[in-house]
């Protein structure tokens, strides 16, 4: 997947906030730690983080030098896109910046015109209805096949059975 060059920076109460789509600038200590410990992805392993993000369009938020944020979207770039592993670290949280890498995302230019945006959510309904996001009108509804056991599997963390 190519990356457009984006980049946007953010002042809000005297520090210097960044987001942009550098896979060079992604720090993956900071981004396993948050997501192996998370709801959504708890236990993830390293090399299956790797591999998501190599295959999708992945969003850093920065303060200075150090990432406090993360993003991605999975994509075909002309008629769906699905916005995944949103975080912003809790101590960088109540300062807008959730809602700013949303909306940065949103407005990407490779990602203009999709017809359908998904995204799973817990507890951050209210940020995504400010965006647009709603749930699916009845009796249109999403499944999931969903595999509990998929991080357990050496095999399949370390990659053996990609393509």
């Amino acid at each position: 997947m190519t990356d457009q060059s984006f980049h946007l920076v953010k002042k809000a109460g005297g520090a210097r906030y960044e987001i942009d789509t550098d896979r060079a600038r992604l720090d993956f200590r900071v981004m396993h730690g948050f997501l192996a410990s998370s709801h959504w992805a708890r236990g993830i392993p390293l090399a299956v983080l790797e591999r998501a993000v190599a295959h999708s369009l992945p969003f850093g938020l920065y303060k200075g030098q150090h990432q406090i944020g993360f993003a991605r979207v999975v994509t075909d770039h002309a008629t769906f896109a699905y916005l995944a592993d949103v975080f912003v670290l809790p101590e960088h949280r109540g300062r807008g910046l959730g809602k700013w890498l949303v909306q940065s995302i949103l407005a990407h230019p490779a990602l203009q015109g999709l017809r359908r945006w998904l995204l799973g959510t817990t507890y951050a309904h209210g940020l995504y209805r400010k965006e647009g996001f709603a749930e699916p009108a009845a009796p249109f509804a999403f499944l999931e096949r969903l595999d509990p056991e998929a991080y357990d599997s050496p095999g399949l963390a370390a990659g053996a059975a990609s393509g």
